[in-house]
């Protein structure tokens, strides 16, 4: 397996790369002077400084390979790419190459060099899109405001968020009303208003005046605290194209080894004029090409990329598995309510048997403005500003609705079981109606209704038509009653759709697609999705602020609840993959002719070289590609 020259040291601002790698470049000055002596001035040096100069260049740059090497030949692995290098380039100097063998180490390191950086951007890359929780919090302690570490914050304190600063704790907003930019959270920086006693989470930018917040969890504990760490674990987590590249490395080493030994001894029974140091030569080429760090540092820096590109658009993978596991999804599965839909009434409907709908929304209001139930409160907020009846003697009849008296009427806000509760004769044919309906009655007579239904997302149809058109089979399963389920599948487009459902219908359901032979990605964000989120192939959990056992048993999580985001994260796989296997492609391709080559005598150390660095910094540079695509 390639594995990294951890002895390498990494720049940082105190250290600039120059002084970190002064002995790389040292070697390097040294390599191309005594190459511009030989070559460019036609000088030759003294046999003694030439060999003192390049033993010296050598040193410079290979000493952390050859102490690497050794350690691991004492642990008995010699099948590495450090003993590899040491072999081929002291192998060099037994046959008076020099500077190849110079050239070849010193090349090397660059490459490793180069190999290490570009992992450690990623890494960071990744760590940085997150890891932005402030180091210090306001906090009110007996009237005084102090500035305190947030992870010796209580639950219960109050804390300020001035403006322009990050909320360093999840808690309940106190102020009256406050604006926040939510892009670490959700990808998306538009300003998202929040009220007293909305949710807060730490990371959100308070973009207004000077916030209070009460808290209502540890540092430890907070959303953002939770999905640094699903992001660092996610790199941890490798892919099976990581795992089979590892594997592969194990046993492409020691047949690399063997080839070249018989590359040198089978030449000696087969060709007349056998010369021991010019087959030696083309067995160190053929041990120089071979090595497989293009291969086994590219790929790992691949997923990183993935990773790091789904992390810049709001959605978290797992680990580089599921970022293959996506690629191969035909079937997505979606839950309704927060998925699909906004989980937001409105009022669709108003219906007066008189005619006058504006004085029946009125009576309604005025009722339902004293009910906290989430379609009370969608026909409260309908059109605000235009109800000002006021409802007296408020009697909720439970299960039915509420009886006010308004303006001197006898009012009745509800469902059918209220009117039949009353003895009120109504139409049979609103039973059909697919939304959820109030019923008003106004002096013991039916009056007319309002229906009500969940918003789709904007989005939702273009997702669902997007979806098909690549040759996805889309299905929702939801909990609400069949006849809505219906309708929301029919405007969308779906293939699919199943109401009245438990969570265990839902997993009954997805189960037999599995057992079909599909590939299923399911999309939820409620707790009871929790159990088919974790029998699906790919589990996405839709709202880094949702339920949390969805989030914790999901594959992908998308922050800010938008369906499109699943095409994004399809999308984001199959970009991964493509430049992993271009990478794979290229490099075993360059390496098996340059190998071909070496072993027949055309191409030198310094081909062998080129071929091996260049094909590294190809790979690096093609997997740095990800980075910056856009989804």
């Amino acid at each position: 397996m390639c594995e990294h020259n951890h002895e390498h040291s990494h720049p940082t601002k105190e250290n600039p790369w120059w002084i970190t790698q002064r002995k790389l470049l040292a070697a390097l000055i040294i390599l191309i002077a005594l190459l511009l002596f030989k070559y460019a001035f036609g000088i030759d040096l003294p046999f003694g400084v030439m060999l003192l100069f390049n033993i010296a260049a050598y040193l410079l740059a290979g000493i952390p390979v050859i102490q690497m090497a050794a350690r691991k030949a004492i642990r008995g692995d010699i099948f590495n790419e450090f003993f590899l290098m040491t072999v081929a380039t002291l192998g060099a100097f037994a046959i008076g190459e020099f500077e190849e063998g110079v050239a070849v180490m010193v090349f090397y390191q660059i490459g490793e060099w180069f190999q290490d950086t570009a992992v450690d951007n990623a890494k960071k890359s990744i760590k940085s899109l997150l890891d932005i929780r402030p180091d210090s919090v306001t906090v009110v302690r007996s009237g005084q405001q102090q500035q305190v570490n947030p992870k010796n914050v209580a639950i219960g304190e109050t804390i300020l968020v001035k403006a322009g600063e990050k909320v360093a704790l999840d808690g309940k907003l106190i102020t009256q009303r406050a604006a926040f930019n939510t892009a670490a959270l959700t990808g998306e920086s538009k300003p998202d208003t929040k009220y007293a006693g909305d949710t807060v989470f730490a990371g959100m930018i308070n973009l207004e005046t000077v916030s209070e917040v009460e808290v209502s969890s540890t540092f430890a504990d907070s959303k953002l605290s939770k999905i640094l760490e699903m992001v660092q674990d996610a790199t941890a987590r490798k892919s099976k194209t990581q795992l089979f590249i590892s594997r592969f490395a194990k046993i492409y080493v020691p047949i690399i080894f063997g080839l070249a030994l018989m590359v040198l001894i089978i030449p000696f029974f087969v060709v007349d004029d056998y010369s021991f140091k010019e087959w030696f030569y083309r067995s160190l080429v053929f041990l120089v090409i071979s090595c497989p760090c293009a291969l086994v540092v590219s790929i790992p820096l691949g997923y990183f990329g993935g990773i790091g590109l789904a992390s810049r658009n709001g959605i978290l993978f797992k680990g580089g598995n599921f970022l293959d596991a996506i690629t191969k999804v035909d079937t997505v599965v979606m839950d309704k309510t927060g998925t699909l839909t906004e989980g937001v009434f409105e009022v669709k409907e108003i219906y007066a048997v008189n005619g006058n709908e504006s004085e029946l929304l009125n009576y309604a209001q005025a009722v339902e403005s004293n009910s906290t139930h989430p379609i009370a409160k969608a026909i409260t907020n309908y059109q605000p500003g235009q109800h000002f009846y006021k409802a007296e003697d408020i009697k909720e009849i439970a299960g039915r609705g509420l009886e006010a008296s308004v303006n001197g009427k006898d009012i009745l806000v509800g469902n059918s079981k209220l009117l039949d509760k009353f003895n009120i004769v109504y139409p049979n044919d609103i039973k059909q109606i697919v939304y959820s309906i109030v019923l008003i009655a106004i002096e013991h007579r039916y009056a007319g209704y309002i229906t009500v239904a969940d918003r789709n997302k904007s989005d939702a149809k273009d997702v669902i038509k997007a979806m098909r058109a690549q040759g996805l089979y889309t299905v929702m399963l939801s909990g609400d009653k069949t006849a809505v389920v219906d309708e929301v599948a029919r405007e969308l487009g779906l293939d699919k759709a199943y109401g009245d459902l438990l969570p265990e219908d839902k997993v009954s359901h997805v189960q037999q697609l599995i057992d079909q032979g599909k590939n299923v990605a399911f999309a939820g964000d409620g707790v009871n999705d929790a159990p088919v989120v974790a029998l699906a192939q790919v589990g996405i959990a839709m709202g880094g602020l949702g339920a949390d056992a969805t989030i914790e048993t999901a594959d992908v999580v998308i922050q800010n609840d938008e369906p499109y985001k699943i095409l994004s994260a399809i999308k984001i796989g199959k970009i991964t993959r493509d430049i992993v296997w271009q990478n794979v492609l290229l490099a075993m391709g360059i390496k098996i002719i340059v190998l071909v080559l070496g072993a027949g005598g055309v191409a030198t150390l310094w081909e062998a070289v080129i071929a091996d660095v260049g094909v590294a910094l190809l790979a690096i540079l093609n997997a740095i590609r990800i980075q910056h695509k856009s989804v």
